[in-house]
């Protein structure tokens, strides 16, 4: 046995490197990242995928391979298709990501590996997250009573906010067939899947109609609210938007609150995209009444441009999210005591569907330590400005439409061809611009248009990226245009 033991540990001990390997492999990760950030200006934002089997091609076996080589593979195989969703030039969806200091946090907290979801187990770990959640209630406003958890983002945040809303509210198995939610036809698609995972897919999903700039329209709410009451139903939730993904339309926040009020609704803000505005002055005279909100969902990975994978949600009253969340196991028993106490819990896997998680605490700190919120508040600021910029000029070119004034940092238009089906046109300059590869931007569907949209919110996208994009709109809606190709029966104009 001792010989197997020997022999064994002989070749697991290659899965702790010693330090001359150590720095060779920094070394070589740290070239390769370097090579990447410097190269950024002159890369291309977009390339199209032809087709790959690079990963599939090369099975995982016994046969190791040098560090040096497995970054070539990973530089040809992954940085060099699709988005580059570190590039200034990503102006089609609203993650940002890829603070430096973010990538140091995540290599601290990975290399100590240490545990962040029980206090017992890592005081100091636990203490972080929890700062940061206080941080971010103090941001919105919350009392000294709300709670919440740093999670993988916000289709995850906003599975334990509904959650915690369902359990709050007595949504059990007899009341679902009566249980009535209202939401905007912008709402997130993650809502409907977090009802559905939370057993409540049967519930009364009422959509309610929108303005003209696509915000919930307050007083049909009302009406919904009190036909539903008049049938005997239970209005019992009722989901708005601090800037929805289409389009960033921010629904009438101080009106939605106090129906909630009145009529005993648990009042839920997906705030995922536009909810760190409130760090400046422009998206605070936005965002008013968002403290009334029963719970909040934030996405640092896109306001605070973190790495994917960094959610958050906020309850007013957090001893309701520590209640969703009770556990008790035998073999935790040093850690936690069997008598649970909501108002007691100080941990953050108390307030969370996790109880393995990694540390996501580093990742958000150092940023935020390291800077200050200066350059942050700056930052978003000057995405606001650039979108209201974007959406001057290309009101003023040619042959365009623009959409709604921009209430954050998104911008929907098209181009109304002459000769040619304004849909089919729109995806063929879509192609364009994503053909030339310098900057990324997506589209979308409302009303039936096919609708381009500018999502500004990366931290390297400035005037000069802006600028670019509305000089390549201009040129291919050109040459495009005047293609006889494109002399189809003109009709959708409008």
């Amino acid at each position: 046995m001792l010989e197997k033991l020997a022999a064994l540990g002989r070749i697991s001990r290659q899965l702790d490197p010693q330090q001359g390997t150590r720095k060779y492999m920094q070394d070589e990760v740290r070239d390769y990242t370097e090579s990447f950030l410097t190269g950024l200006p002159a890369s291309r934002t977009y390339v199209q995928d032809k087709g790959r089997q690079g990963f599939s091609n090369a099975p995982i076996n016994d046969t190791p391979t040098d560090i040096s080589e497995l970054l070539a593979h990973f530089r040809q195989e992954v940085d060099t298709t699709g988005i580059n969703p570190a590039s200034g030039g990503q102006c089609g969806y609203i993650p940002g990501g890829g603070l430096y200091p973010s990538a140091l946090g995540d290599y601290l907290a990975d290399i100590t590996n240490r545990y962040s979801g029980v206090s017992f187990a890592g005081p100091g770990a636990a203490e972080l997250e929890l700062t940061l959640v206080d941080w971010m209630c103090e941001l919105v406003n919350y009392p000294d009573t709300a709670a919440g958890d740093l999670t993988s983002g916000g289709s995850i945040a906003t599975l334990s906010a509904l959650v915690t809303a369902r359990d709050a509210r007595g949504i059990d198995a007899g009341e679902i067939p009566r249980a009535c939610v209202y939401l905007s036809g912008q709402a997130h698609h993650c809502i409907g899947k977090a009802l559905h995972v939370a057993g409540l897919q049967d519930i009364h999903k009422r959509i309610v109609p929108m303005d003209e700039r696509y915000r919930m329209n307050a007083s049909a709410l009302k009406q919904m609210i009190e036909s539903d009451q008049e049938q005997g139903l239970k209005p019992w939730l009722v989901v708005a938007s601090a800037g929805t993904t289409d389009t960033g339309a921010i629904d009438p926040i101080p009106e939605i609150a106090e129906l909630a009020d009145q009529q005993g609704l648990w009042f839920h803000l997906d705030a995922a995209y536009g909810g760190f505005f409130l760090l400046c002055e422009e998206g605070r005279e936005r965002l008013h009444g968002v403290e009334r909100a029963d719970s909040i969902v934030l996405d640092p990975h896109k306001g605070l441009c973190l790495p994917y994978g960094s959610g958050a949600v906020l309850i007013k009253d957090g001893k309701l999210l520590a209640e969703s969340n009770r556990y008790y196991a035998e073999y935790m028993q040093d850690a936690k005591q069997a008598d649970y106490d909501p108002e007691a819990a100080s941990s953050p896997a108390d307030f969370s569907l996790e109880l393995s998680r990694p540390f996501r605490g580093p990742r958000m700190w150092f940023p935020l330590k390291l800077f200050g919120l200066k350059p942050f508040r700056a930052s978003l600021a000057e995405k606001i400005w650039l979108a209201r910029y974007f959406h001057q000029q290309i009101s003023a070119m040619e042959g365009f439409e623009a959409g709604p004034y921009p209430d954050l940092s998104i911008v929907t238009y098209r181009y109304l061809p002459q000769n040619a089906d304004a849909n089919d046109f729109n995806k063929r300059l879509l192609e364009a611009v994503l053909e030339d590869g310098k900057i990324f931007i997506s589209s979308t569907t409302i009303d039936g248009k096919y609708t381009l949209r500018l999502a500004v919110l990366h931290f390297r996208t400035h005037l000069e990226n802006i600028d670019y994009l509305l000089n390549i709109l201009k040129n291919k809606a050109f040459e495009l245009d005047r293609d006889p190709r494109a002399s189809l029966e003109r009709s959708g104009h409008s």
